[in-house]
């Protein structure tokens, strides 16, 4: 049978920090994390944890057990760089296992650090990002002429497409979603090695089959369903007759052979079916490989522009499906409103409509916090050098990964030493750079998408990247004074102080003038009910609670008196509503996702 098939696995935990310690930047952060215990089956094995991200770390040895049994290099895996650097920290033979792993079993697969939504970021971050997900990942992609990239929640743009295929010298093959596709004319043609020209530069793209993915993920199809669904469900006729390869793929997130106890054995009884059938597994990267290489056969025009495909900008592999207008995905979820006809969206969530608006004054807020604190940093290093330039503060950025991952690039016997780190900005204060290269960092941290995935906001997600950029804005905060830079300071505190108003950003970004899907979804009291807080221990909304947390160990004492005034500190705990994708688990504390203080 000339049909092959891949499976691509996307790794990531956002982690449940809710405190990063003080820190000089020349190591790894510290962080404190939630104490919220639960439980998850795998098989009839009760995998426990403290909080979600710890169970699921340890989950994923039972993962790598069912990967190193398939064939090898059917299929394909990333691993997002920090949820890897926190299973090193966590769980070292587990990191050992995904490493060796990475290297001989699965296609290894680069992905952007901190899980953030690309095109949502400014270019700067964007490129920085880009460099480090291959530096991190050059252990297991060395030497690849081809290599895969997943790009967070698939969400692409030209222009990102094209900062992350300029990054690399290798031919890139983005792993997307067969919606993302514009004027896929035959259907067949996803099967192909298709070409997406981003900004100068030629990349290969794969869209997932997302209704065998989910079908698999979601556990609407039993194992012989799925055999059948795929095996004779996407024959591609033409090409069989032809003797031409042809690829299906198919991609979830990892835990989705965590979701429910059956689940392992599910799929590889899966893939079991599927060799019966002939359908050999080759993942997408290698079947790219193998096509450029004329191991496999092309079709007149294969792998090059007459095969050229378009993708629509900011679609996704996730989105609200249910709100498309074209029959295709878009950034939607995360951004509250739909591009199309800019109206803010709404979502079911605990049996009633809420408005999504909250996500749109999110995002716009973050964009003008991670401006502030990446103008600072850069401003910060051209300050105390002449020959500096915004180059070269980018290149000290991507070395300072070297710094933020120590343990990881020293298991692989790479440069981490303050020299090369420093070497692109020779002649400023080590001592200065790093503290701000920690800064730039934990910003980036605080990026995750995940809190504007799901549709309330009050979860241990948005704690967590609230929390971290607070630290962030801080601790640049006490950089500038220490260099005698009053008014930089002050405008820092007021942009830390937006955190805390949170509520207030409804009349600061005129968000009333908005439109809604239907009519309601902006008004006042929408956006007021969207916030409510789901914990009974805080009045406050989970933004202003988690900035508050963190303002209570790191402000200055003169600051946080001032702030006393306006705000009950009695308030800012670590506890926040669930996440409605984690209610499988068994958690010790249903109710609320609790913080054991």
């Amino acid at each position: 049978m000339q049909m092959k098939r891949s499976y691509h696995f996307h790794a990531y935990q956002p982690g449940d920090i809710i405190y990063i310690h003080d820190g000089s930047g020349w190591d790894p952060i510290k962080y404190s994390e939630r104490l919220s215990p639960v439980s998850l089956v795998i098989r009839d094995i009760e995998v426990k944890g403290w909080n979600w991200t710890r169970a699921v770390i340890k989950a994923y040895e039972y993962t790598n057990d069912v990967l190193g049994r398939l064939p090898k290099k059917s299929v394909s895996v990333d691993f997002e760089p920090f949820t890897l650097y926190m299973i090193l920290s966590y769980k070292p033979r587990i990191y050992g296992e995904i490493v060796e792993l990475l290297g001989e079993q699965v296609e290894a697969v680069p992905t952007t650090p901190f899980h953030p939504i690309m095109p949502h970021l400014g270019r700067f971050d964007q490129e920085v990002l880009a460099r480090v997900s291959f530096d991190f990942y050059e252990p297991f992609i060395k030497g690849q002429d081809t290599v895969g990239y997943w790009l967070p929640e698939g969400v692409i743009t030209r222009e990102t497409a094209g900062i992350v295929a300029n990054a690399t010298s290798a031919n890139v093959v983005f792993l997307l979603d067969e919606r993302q596709f514009i004027g896929l004319n035959p259907p067949q043609a996803k099967f192909s090695c298709n070409i997406y020209r981003c900004d100068g530069k030629l990349a290969y793209v794969f869209g997932r089959d997302h209704q065998l993915s989910d079908a698999f993920a979601f556990n609407t199809l039993d194992v012989e369903g799925l055999i059948r669904a795929v095996a004779e469900g996407r024959v591609d006729v033409f090409k069989e007759k032809a003797g031409i390869p042809y690829l299906v793929h198919l991609a979830s997130d990892l835990e989705a052979l965590l979701a429910n106890p059956k689940q392992l054995d599910r799929f590889l009884g899966w893939m079991k079916g599927l060799d019966e059938r002939g359908v050999e597994g080759v993942n997408a990267v290698e079947f790219v490989r193998r096509k450029r290489k004329g191991v496999y056969g092309c079709l007149d025009g294969e792998c090059s522009e007459h095969f050229r495909i378009d993708v629509k900008d900011y679609s996704s592999w996730s989105d609200y499906y249910d709100l498309s207008l074209d029959g295709r995905t878009g950034d939607t979820r995360w951004l509250g409103m739909r591009r199309e006809d800019g109206k803010v969206i709404n979502r079911m969530y605990k049996g009633k409509k809420v408005s999504q608006l909250w996500k749109y004054a999110f995002t716009e807020l973050f964009r003008e916090l991670n401006r502030a604190i990446r103008f600072g940093v850069i401003d910060m290093i051209l300050r105390h050098s002449e020959k500096a330039s915004r180059e070269s503060v980018k290149e000290f950025l991507v070395r300072y990964s070297r710094a933020f991952f120590r343990e990881h690039y020293e298991y692989f016997d790479m440069e981490t030493g303050v020299d090369y780190i420093m070497e692109p900005i020779e002649g400023v204060d080590p001592t200065l750079a790093m503290k701000l290269g920690r800064v730039y960092y934990i910003m980036l941290l605080a990026n995750h998408s995940c809190p504007r995935f799901w549709e309330n906001i009050d979860t241990r997600v948005t704690f967590g990247n609230v929390s971290a950029i607070s630290k962030a804005l801080i601790e640049l905060m006490e950089v500038y004074m220490k260099e005698g830079l009053g008014e930089r300071a002050n405008f820092l505190l007021l942009e830390y102080m937006k955190l805390l108003a949170f509520p207030q950003l409804y009349y600061d970004y005129d968000l009333y003038k908005l439109p809604g899907l239907e009519g309601w979804e902006t008004t006042e009291k929408a956006w007021f009910e969207s916030l409510e807080s789901e914990v009974p221990n805080s009045p406050y909304n989970v933004v202003t609670r988690a900035a508050l947390y963190t303002g209570k160990e790191a402000l200055p004492n003169e600051i946080r008196g001032a702030l006393e005034v306006l705000y009950d500190f009695n308030g800012a705990v670590a506890d926040t509503g669930h996440i409605p994708g984690e209610l499988h688990g068994h958690w010790e504390k249903k109710e609320w996702c609790e913080h054991r203080a």
